[in-house]
């Protein structure tokens, strides 16, 4: 008896069962050419002298198969063989799990079942001279496997349809995967699952479709894959590789009627399994294919002409085809009329781990003691597959110093396999895209806004940003994020520098500079030439850098200049003022060390000048050309006492001196400032004046808090949409800007200089009285309409909330601490309201904010949970027994308000409180509400008050649990509040119209 199927040898996928004469030359042989499609091994018994029962051979053949199909003729049982074949395979059946199905070819199931009509004739000859015990043998077995449902060739309109199925349905039983070429592969059956959606395989249309993504993203083997899963179901099927580059320029060119010719030979050769096919015009696939049902694949197209050579139109091919086109280039496909598009994306970090972990280690998890190094490699290869497996493999068995020192190599200088990949998108691009590219692998690598490398790059004739961008994005070389930003990709950066390196051994004579030690030699010993563009400089991990007044002298060219450093850096010096800076376009230089730049600077090309934390006393002298100039940034630089007359600067858009503390006043020059979007000077203690009597057009921001000697109202546009002037000396606002300024949505004005509020522009949705000296809410703020948050912190001489616009869902009263009485509840379940250290708000008033209407949380002074939550219990967790309904008690469908009683928070942060709802031992819910507490939190016992969801369970009690984040915050105590669905109903709905 055959062996268990664990150990049994399968040397053939099926075994066919079957009277020769009815089917060998006919269904079975076309039914043998769908298994050769396939790859399906069949047992064929043509050489096997046939007796009167079956030999040794035959029985190793049957317990070797992993299938066995028993075609039932209606001659099938006039033959001894066949039967004792039939019931040899029932045996394997039972013994090793060989898998059995059926075809009833032009022959009833139940005359095989019941050995009726003709075939049951046949079958009764048979057993004439035959013992009763062979008889039933064999009527035994032809009933068992008669039983099996399987497929009647009477049930189909013809039977090329029904060889296909049968095929297929094999294919399936045998689970013969396509992938076994592809394990480790991490998320290919997700890739496989969406294109077989997009091919739509059960229609009868000609598709093509297209794969797209980056270098090393993992097309091409979700293609093969794809290729795999599909080809048994092709009589006509062709993988075309390879056709990135020139193998068929190098020839003749692409665009050459014979080279076209050429790719066409090669795909008929191919789908045709015929060599050397020879076509001699456009029309050859369209003659060969337009009838023909093919599955093909192109992959890594990169020439719109090679697509229209091997696949110009759907007519080519015949009903049925899909045609499978992969590519960096998203326009290729654009351009020849292909509408689904599958973008191949980013794995996951998780995934990308596992991709490395199972090049590096040979196991899908990170081997113990390597995590740290691990995600060091995920974030140098961004995720990308194909440097993932790179470097995995490349560090595979080495120690963890080892891998210490072959991350720092790497992340100088790219892996060869991984730059050979990349660097072919790169040199296909025009010279135009090529610089523009390395403008953003070298410079703009800090995912820069759109809109600013296009005014950096503004009027530079050898390149174009709108058309290279699109060009570079098609390509998959750079994306443009959700809020127009340009990202690139790490390796593709690391490409960039690469290719700058290579233009010279000599540093300063390249393009960029990014690397602080090449960058540190060029300024010291004044190498630098007319070569450089760009250059970026991180002073944090350098020692101090001396330079001389004449570093930058023979950078004729220079453009754009960053120097910067983060937390702990050091500085650059110069020994001398600096005499000689270029026609800058972009100059950033944090910790400036001179009282002004070089007298001989022009600044006529800037576009922003950026030099925060600078020693700067005055930029420059004069009216100066500025037309260009769109960025002015000199926060921190807190010597800075005058600004230079802007009257040319008529496209400046945003002009920021926040934290200028010498600054004692803004010049007149400002009134030419059209395009000012952001006047920002928070922070400037000496500022005084700011011209009256102008109208910014497009100014929509002002930020002058904490300017402690300005008086007057910065009334200096009618468009602005938000004014921050906290702690001023300004009085009141004055009644003239309340029909002007009709955008105004955020007002933030409260000083101690303020006592009374009469007006507020009516648009304002959120206003901010914080350190007010008012004794009362100020009826014009009652009146607003459109108010959503008020905050009133820290207005100590306020004594009562007697009414608040119907808008409001938003109120901050901390620390008013002679506050009494809240008129609640508000007309809208509310999202925040805080009344820390509110010690003295009477009872009525701690009532109506405790049952307000809650949807984030609420916030007020307090030493035990109220009565109002009927379940209390002290320390972090309560236990609850659920009942069908009463009061008191919880259903499945009740929703809940919790109360915590927290302990003083000595400290300002974010926390976060967790309630896990727990079910027999089981987390069923979890909620999480989150809290600010900003300059004033709560000195003393406090409630923290929230709405939860629906409790959702069914068991017969349920426990709450408690959490917090802060240290600094202990749970004392906790409650439950329910209602019922019904009784939140009209709540709810409120809520939801809101």
């Amino acid at each position: 008896m055959a062996s268990s199927s664990s150990t049994q040898i399968r040397r053939y996928h099926v075994f066919p069962s079957f009277h020769g004469a009815d089917v060998r030359k006919r269904f079975l042989s076309h039914l043998h050419n769908y298994f050769e499609i396939k790859g399906i091994t069949t047992f064929k018994d043509q050489e096997i002298e046939r007796g009167n029962s079956i030999g040794p051979e035959l029985v190793k053949a049957i317990r070797e198969s992993r299938v066995s199909i028993v075609l039932f003729s209606t001659n099938y049982a006039s033959s001894s063989w066949c039967l004792d074949e039939l019931v040899e395979i029932l045996k394997c059946k039972e013994a090793s799990g060989l898998i059995v199905m059926t075809i009833f070819y032009d022959v009833d199931p139940s005359s095989v079942r019941k050995q009726k009509g003709d075939f049951g004739n046949a079958f009764m000859k048979t057993c004439q001279g035959k013992t009763e015990e062979v008889k039933q043998r064999w009527s035994k077995a032809l009933t068992d496997v008669a039983n099996i449902e399987g497929e009647h060739s009477l049930n189909w309109p013809n039977e090329a349809e029904m060889i296909q199925k049968i095929a297929r349905d094999v294919s399936n039983k045998l689970n013969v995967t396509p992938f076994r070429d592809f394990d480790g592969m991490v998320g290919l059956e997700a890739h496989l699952t969406n294109l077989n959606s997009m091919l739509c395989l059960e229609s009868d249309d000609v598709k093509m479709i297209g794969i797209w993504g980056p270098a090393g993203i993992g097309k091409t083997t979700i293609a093969r894959a794809l290729y795999n899963l599909l080809s048994s179901d092709y009589r006509l099927r062709c993988f075309m590789g390879n056709l990135r580059g020139g193998s068929f320029r190098s020839m003749i060119g692409v665009d050459d009627y014979d080279s076209k010719l050429c790719l066409q030979n090669q795909l008929l050769s191919k789908i045709l399994n015929q060599r050397d096919m020879r076509v001699h015009h456009f029309g050859g696939i369209k003659e060969w294919l337009q009838n023909q049902r093919v599955l093909i694949i192109l992959d890594d197209v990169d020439d719109l002409e090679k697509l229209e050579a091997l696949a110009r139109e759907p007519s080519w091919f015949g009903h049925g085809s899909r045609i499978i086109v992969t590519t960096e280039d998203k326009k290729i496909l654009k351009a020849h009329g292909i509408q689904d598009i599958y973008h191949v994306d980013f794995p996951s970090k998780n995934e990308a781990l596992e991709i490395f972990s199972l090049s590096a280690f040979k196991q899908s998890s990170v081997r113990d003691g390597f995590e740290e190094l691990a995600n060091r490699v995920v974030k140098f290869c961004s995720n990308l597959p194909l440097g993932l497996s790179v470097v995995g493999s490349s560090l595979r068995g080495e120690s963890k110093n080892e891998w210490e020192i072959e991350l720092s190599n790497m992340e100088k200088s790219l892996d060869r396999k991984i730059e050979d990949v990349l660097r072919v998108g790169y040199d296909r691009l025009s010279k135009k895209d090529q610089a523009l590219f390395l403008h953003i692998a070298c410079f703009f690598f800090f995912h820069e806004d759109v809109d600013h490398v296009a005014d950096m790059l503004a009027n530079n004739s050898n390149i174009d940003v709108p058309s290279g961008l699109k060009t570079l994005t098609e390509k998959s070389l750079v994306h443009i994020s959700h809020y127009r930003q340009i990202v690139m990709h790490s390796l593709l950066q690391q490409l960039g520098r690469q290719v700058v390196v290579q233009q010279s051994d000599e540093p300063g004579k390249r393009q960029f500079l990014v690397e602080a030690e090449e960058i540190r030699d060029v300024l010291e010993n004044e190498t630098g030439t007319s070569s450089l563009i760009g250059i970026t400089l991180d002073t944090t991990y350098i020692d101090k850098l001396y330079i001389s007044k004449r570093a930058f002298e023979g950078m004729h060219n220079l453009q754009f200049l960053r120097i910067y450093q983060r937390l702990g850096g050091s500085f650059l010096h110069i020994k001398e003022d600096l005499e000689y800076l270029p026609r800058l376009r972009l100059l950033k230089w944090d910790y400036y060390p001179s009282k002004s730049l070089p007298a001989s600077f022009q600044p006529d090309r800037l576009v922003e000048l950026n030099m925060q934390f600078s020693n700067l006393k005055k930029l420059w002298g004069g009216i100066q050309p500025l037309a260009k100039l769109k960025n002015i940034k000199l926060d921190h630089s807190d010597r800075l006492k005058e600004i230079p007359d802007l009257s040319n600067a008529t496209n400046l858009e945003t002009l920021s001196l926040t934290f200028c503390s010498s600054l004692v006043e803004l010049p007149s020059s400002i009134r030419n400032l059209h395009k000012l979007k952001k006047l920002l000077m928070r922070c400037c203690e000496k500022l005084r004046v700011i011209p009256t009597n102008i109208n910014l057009a497009s100014l929509e921001e002002v930020d002058m808090s904490n300017c402690s000697q300005l008086r007057s109202f910065p009334d200096i546009s009618s468009n602005i949409k938000t004014l921050h002037a906290r702690n001023t000396q300004i009085k009141d606002v004055p009644a003239s800007i309340v029909g002007r300024w009709s955008r105004c949505e955020k007002l933030a004005i409260g000083s101690r200089s303020l006592e009374r509020l009469t007006h507020v522009p009516l648009s304002v949705t959120s206003l901010d009285l914080t350190n007010s000296d008012i004794k009362k809410i100020p009826d014009c703020i009652i009146g607003l309409q459109h108010l959503v948050k008020l905050v009133v912190e820290n207005c100590t001489k306020l004594e009562s909330i007697q009414a608040l616009p119907p808008s409001l869902v938003s109120l901050n009263a901390n620390n008013c601490v002679f506050m009494k009485k809240v008129c609640c509840p508000l007309h809208k379940p509310v999202e925040a309201l805080t009344f820390y250290n509110c010690l003295n708000l009477d009872e009525e008033a701690r009532r109506g904010i405790i049952q307000q209407s809650v949807r984030d949380y609420i916030c007020l002074p307090g030493k035990e949970v109220p009565a109002e939550f009927t379940h209390k219990a002290t320390g972090k967790s309560i236990n609850i027994p659920l009942a069908p309904g009463g009061e008191g008690t919880f259903s499945a469908s009740s929703r809940f308000k919790a109360c915590l009683l927290l302990s003083p928070i000595k400290r300002r942060r974010f926390i976060s409180i967790v309630c896990r709802l727990r079910s027999k031992g089981d987390v069923t819910t979890k909620f999480r509400r989150s809290v600010w507490y900003y300059d004033l939190p709560p000195l003393s016992k406090h409630l923290f008050i929230f709405r939860g969801g629906e409790i959702g369970v069914g068991t017969s009690e349920i426990t709450f649990e408690f959490s917090c984040d802060d240290n600094d915050a202990k749970i004392i105590g906790c409650g439950v509040q329910c209602k019922s669905r019904d009784s939140t109903r009209n709540v709810l709905h409120m809520e939801e119209r809101e």
